[in-house]
C-alpha cells in the first residue's frame, strides 16, 4: 500500500519498581510477548549500573513502567516515588517511558507461579524475586494489550 509505514519490530523493557527490589521483563512488538528477565535489589537506592547494563544489553525503543493505585483508583504509598522513577528513566537514556497501571499484578504473577509448580513446571519454591520479574512481565503484557491506555512520562 502506498504511503503505509509499517514499524519495524521493537523491543522494550518493562519495571515493577520497589523501594527494595525491582523487577525487570524484557519483550518485542513483533511476537508482542514478554518474559521474566530479573530482580535487581534495591540496597543503596536505585540499581542505575545494573539498569545501566540491562538498556545497553537490550537497547530498547521503549520503557514501560507499573504505576501502582489503589483498588479504587487513588495513589498508594509508592505511586510517587513510581512516578519519579519512571522521570528519571526517561531523563537518564532518553527513551519514551509508558506508565501502565499494575493493579494486582503482582497476585496475578503470584497465582501463575503457583500454577506453574503445581504442573511440575517450576520446581523451587517460589520467591520474591520471582514474583516481581514475573510482574514486570504482567505490566508488559498489559501494555501490549493497550499501548493506548498507558500514560506517558
Amino acid at each position: 500500500m502506498p504511503g503505509a509505514s509499517v514499524r519495524a519490530p521493537q523491543i522494550l523493557l518493562a519495571f515493577d519498581y520497589g523501594t527494595h527490589r525491582i523487577g525487570v521483563a524484557s519483550g518485542d512488538t513483533l511476537t508482542r510477548t514478554a518474559r521474566a528477565l530479573v530482580t535487581l535489589k534495591c540496597a543503596k537506592g536505585v540499581p542505575w549500573q545494573d539498569i545501566d547494563r540491562l538498556v545497553a544489553e537490550y537497547q530498547p525503543a521503549q520503557l514501560v513502567v507499573g504505576v501502582p493505585y489503589n483498588m479504587d483508583g487513588t495513589p498508594t504509598a509508592l505511586t510517587k516515588a513510581t512516578r519519579r522513577f519512571a522521570r528519571e528513566l526517561k531523563d537518564r537514556y532518553a527513551l519514551p517511558v509508558a506508565l501502565v497501571d499494575e493493579r494486582l499484578s503482582s497476585h496475578e504473577a503470584t497465582a501463575q507461579l503457583r500454577d506453574a509448580r503445581a504442573q511440575g513446571l517450576k520446581r523451587r519454591r517460589i520467591t520474591r524475586e520471582d514474583i516481581d520479574m514475573n510482574a514486570a512481565r504482567i505490566v508488559l503484557e498489559r501494555w501490549f494489550d493497550a499501548p493506548d491506555a498507558a500514560q506517558p512520562v
